[in-house]
């Protein structure tokens, strides 16, 4: 191994913070890995984390690289940063945090903000998205703070996104790159850029251009590793700083798709199915594209919130034998959760889920529940397991269709990542119910790969995107769809899944009404 040729990739996930060391050729030579409790709440529906757990984490994952495994961090020819997307850092001059941070799983809304007037007003009325407006200015966790919070706000000297303030902590600059910009902020998503003074975001949105980082775009340098970082870290001083992306927009490269033919499925705790594209194509009307880990490309999504997080729910719910068994063969849970389900058919003897536990703006709507139907005393655990893989399946089926509608690109074949991606059933019923072969990439750590890929580019270890793709992602183990189980998953898709929302939006509406959940 030549000297000056490795590459050091920190992921920051909801649960935990990996430290990755990555040759050119994309194999992994070491990782640690520090678990965190994700979030703390306050009050019911928040989600807070005190932002030096990032920190003291990332600290203690890199020493961890030195300490337990042969990295000669000497080798190491510089750094890139992929985190999970949506969590705010409000920070003072020095970089100081000035309240928790918010996460991206908070809940809270800002109610009783005045409507969007004006031109805009006259605009987003005629066009008949004053609700969607609306709902995003509820939404925004700067709207909350500045509501709520005025003397945070009032303090704030910079407002970042979780991805810049850990870029603080390691170069001491206000920047961050332009892959990680997801979020409630003044962006704009098809030029890749802050928003334009005319643009309706200012209008929503309580900040102006001096509370945001600077940008720059994936594969270009954020800046040196600090001194004082280099002492807390470990990671050499000087050590240049290569903008990544954030952590879904680092997978679909770190899959290996740059073809818009490719979809991408994250089965992690958000779902989702994501291409990449030159062109800006907005999945949902005024739900943007979000920015690629690739120079002036766009990832379209579609999400299925709480995804994966449906299987810890199962676990909890349902699963202790499975939990108290795996405990004493040494296994994880969701090894014996995937032998569960081996002999249960196809479609779930009848059992059909909807997985719509956490509510959306459009798809689905704010009024949506989670609901199964098909029920009868053949149905077991087991049933329903198998009922929340499939259920998530159609879902993402779904997203790639509207994808395929919107963008006019057929999409050929699937990468799934994502914790949900070890479990061959999940794989097995995916390629069954799309109806397309759909493959594993060699490695797991595929956020941490494409944060690597954008380090290698910009270091110059590969010439282009294309090349360092090749070279550093190759597929696992591919499943087939097996045509008889698609016959069924296809009719189950059309003639139930499909029609189960709108039959049931009514009944939803009127529980919200009765109950007043969800607000």
């Amino acid at each position: 191994m030549s000297a000056k040729d490795l590459l050091l990739a920190i992921d920051n996930g909801t649960q935990s913070l990996k430290a990755l060391v990555f040759d050119p050729e994309g194999q992994l030579l070491a990782k640690q890995q520090v678990k965190f409790t994700p979030y703390f709440s306050e009050q019911p529906a928040w989600a807070e984390q005190d932002p030096e757990i990032f920190w003291q984490t990332l600290c203690q994952a890199c020493q961890g690289l030195w300490q337990n495994h042969r990295v000669d961090r000497q080798n190491i020819a510089g750094v890139a940063l992929t985190t999970q997307r949506g969590t705010v850092v409000n920070v003072d001059k020095n970089g100081k945090p000035l309240r928790p941070a918010m996460l991206w799983l908070d809940q809270r809304k800002t109610y009783g903000l005045p409507p969007v007037g004006g031109l805009w007003g006259m605009i987003f009325k005629l066009a008949g998205l004053t609700k969607t407006v609306a709902y995003l200015q509820a939404e925004a966790e700067a709207n909350w703070i500045s509501t709520y919070q005025p003397e945070i706000w009032q303090n704030t000297y910079k407002y970042l996104l979780l991805s810049g303030y850990l870029t603080y902590k390691l170069v001491e600059k206000f920047v961050d790159s332009v892959g990680c910009q997801v979020g409630y902020i003044q962006f704009d998503y098809k030029r890749l850029r802050w928003a334009a003074g005319w643009d309706w975001k200012w209008r929503v949105l309580p900040f102006d251009p001096a509370l945001l980082p600077k940008l720059i775009p994936p594969a270009q340098t954020l800046g040196t590793i600090t001194t004082r970082a280099s002492k807390e870290t470990g990671i050499p001083e000087g050590l240049p700083l290569i903008a990544a992306a954030a952590d879904k927009a680092c997978e679909v490269i770190g899959s290996g798709s740059l073809k818009s033919s490719i979809g991408c499925l994250s089965y992690g705790t958000t779902a989702t199915i994501n291409v990449t594209h030159k062109k800006y194509v907005e999945p949902i009307p005024l739900l943007p594209a979000y920015p690629a880990a690739v120079p002036d490309y766009h990832t379209m999504e579609v999400q299925v919130y709480r995804g994966y997080w449906m299987v810890k729910w199962f676990k909890e719910q349902f699963g202790h034998l499975e939990k108290q068994a795996a405990a004493g063969q040494g296994l994880s849970p969701e090894e014996l959760f995937d032998r569960l389900v081996d002999d249960i058919p196809p479609g779930s003897m009848g059992l059909i889920l909807q997985p719509y536990w956490t509510p959306g703006l459009k798809m689905p709507g704010p009024e949506a529940k989670g609901a199964i139907i098909g029920f009868g005393d053949v149905h077991t655990r087991a049933h329903l397991y198998r009922s929340i893989l499939e259920g998530l399946a159609f879902a993402l089926r779904e997203g790639k269709e509207r994808i395929e509608r919107r963008s006019r690109t057929p999409i050929t074949s699937l990468r799934v990542s994502g914790g949900g991606s070890q479990s061959r059933n999940a794989l097995q019923l995916t390629a069954d119910i799309f109806g397309l072969p759909t493959a594993r990439p060699h490695l797991y750590e595929t956020s941490g790969l494409g944060a690597a890929i954008d380090a290698a580019v910009g270091l110059g270890l590969h010439k282009d995107f294309q090349t360092a793709v090749k070279a550093m992602t190759h597929v696992g183990a591919v499943y087939e769809p097996d045509p008889k189980n698609h016959k069924i998953y296809d009719a189950l898709y059309h003639d139930v899944y499909k029609k189960l929302y709108k039959r049931l939006k009514p009944l939803y509406e009127r529980i919200r009404e009765i109950t007043g959940y969800p607000k």
